[in-house]
């Protein structure tokens, strides 16, 4: 199970809400945020069964609730779904999302049934939008990206999805407490900046709400760069306090140049170890230490080369090499305990609506990458965050577009 989660507990998110009101958005935000917590954790999008099974050139007409074929063909879909759903949770899912309209009281009610039947606790995330400046980028930006409107002129791609967002609202029906008695849900208005809370109950979806809470849809780059080269560096060291080394400190003033080069005056956070905080002190901004940032403690192993540790103790060598990613060292750290500091981290870099940059280490920076690129943190620890160099991650639609720059 998941970390600190009970044995019991088994959630199953329902999303509720408009087109172009940021479903897609909020759930993979929230499945991304669990995985990398170390739940697993799925998105069940009825909209990508529709395009796989039915293809993905259905103009607003199918979605029109008296075109009776299209009724029957969506309910086909969202069948299939929710019963993918229901048998993953049964072979070890944990948390499973189930992305779709739900426009209807009487399709809530069901849904949760199934569910509830199950054994499965059901929290509702209806996302609300009365800002038209919101659904016109989302359609602009989202939609338009969408296979459904591959190739398809721009205007009359809006001009048909707006037609079908008007088939949705002619039966839509906001989630209330009637959709079933004791139903916890979420709502959110134009991306948390009202949120109303019903009856949330257990660590999970608490732990959810905060995540939720600090969500909003402001574009910003993020930059993710290792502490210029170190002393300890320069003998293949790990851990410690050391300073930089001459080429470390060539990098933190090219890293400097760079930042001023982007005209950035982005957020910047570094750990309290002084080789990062001595990279930070060039920029044109203050940084904000966080202890929460510090490299991984390797324990007794702390000034050591991998060398000295496969000499001097291979158990631990050899550990280290089958499961790296909960080993930990002897009186030290693991990487799981490095990414439960660091969800803190995460939530802060989710509030900040600024360019941010976080000047930290190679075990620290490959768990925020991990997050960053939607992908579990076995999948990178083994790789490389090489010294001297920016991971700039620019924000699309629904995941970050890397480039990467070696300034020196």
């Amino acid at each position: 199970m998941g970390p600190n989660s009970p044995h019991s507990t088994r959630l199953v998110i329902v999303m509720v809400g408009l087109p172009a009101r940021g479903k897609t958005y909020i759930a993979r935000k929230v499945a991304r945020f669990l995985s990398w917590l170390g739940y697993r954790t799925r998105v069940f999008n009825i909209g990508d069964y529709r395009r796989a099974r039915l293809g993905s050139k259905h103009r607003h007409e199918f979605f029109d609730p008296r075109n009776a074929e299209g009724n029957r063909a969506r309910s086909e879909m969202a069948e299939a779904a929710l019963g993918d759903l229901l048998t993953w949770m049964e072979t070890g899912g944990e948390v499973a999302i189930y992305d779709a309209t739900n426009s209807t009281h009487k399709r809530r009610v069901s849904v949760r049934n199934r569910c509830l039947d199950r054994g499965l606790q059901v929290v509702f995330i209806e996302s609300l939008c009365e800002d038209p400046a919101i659904i016109e980028a989302n359609i602009r930006e989202t939609k338009l990206t969408s296979p459904d409107y591959a190739g398809m002129d721009p205007d009359e791609a809006v001009a048909d999805f707006r037609a079908r967002i008007a088939h949705y609202e002619s039966v839509y029906q906001p989630l209330t407490d009637a959709d079933a008695e004791g139903a916890s849900y979420i709502k959110l208005i134009d991306v948390g900046r009202v949120v109303v809370v019903h009856r949330l109950d257990g660590y999970l979806p608490a732990k959810l709400l905060f995540y939720l809470l600090n969500l909003h849809v402001v574009r910003r780059p993020i930059y993710l760069t290792r502490h210029g080269e170190s002393t300890l560096n320069q003998d293949g060291r790990i851990g410690g306090d050391a300073p930089l080394s001459p080429a470390g400190t060539r990098y933190a003033q090219a890293l400097a140049e760079f930042v001023e080069l982007l005209d950035l005056k982005p957020e910047v956070f570094t750990s309290t170890l002084q080789r990062t905080m001595q990279t930070a002190a060039p920029l044109c901004v203050p940084a904000t230490p966080w202890r929460a940032l510090d490299e991984i403690d390797a324990g007794i192993c702390d000034g050591m080369t991998y060398s000295e540790i496969a000499a001097q103790m291979p158990h631990e060598f050899e550990a280290r090499q089958r499961d790296k990613l909960r080993y930990r060292y002897p009186r030290g750290e693991s990487y799981q305990d490095v990414i439960a500091r660091l969800e803190p981290v995460i939530i802060e870099l989710e509030r900040q609506r600024r360019p941010l940059m976080v000047i930290a280490h190679q075990a620290v920076l490959r768990a925020l990458y991990a997050y960053f690129i939607d992908k579990a943190p076995e999948d990178v620890l083994r790789m490389e965050i090489p010294l001297h160099t920016v991971i700039q991650l620019a924000p699309g639609p629904y995941a970050f577009v890397e480039t990467r720059h070696t300034l020196v």
